[in-house]
């Protein structure tokens, strides 16, 4: 069985810009939901 890698090629730029853009927004989204814990206790 042959791997197109052309597949992989056209794929990994898009899945290195998901990444980037969920560690960015997850780390945004963490800092709100803990200011938002922290100022209902």
């Amino acid at each position: 069985m042959d791997i197109d890698y052309r597949v992989a090629v056209v794929l990994a730029p898009i899945a290195v810009a998901a990444g980037w853009a969920a560690f960015n927004i997850g780390a945004a989204a963490l800092r709100q939901i803990q200011t938002f814990l922290n100022r209902e206790a």
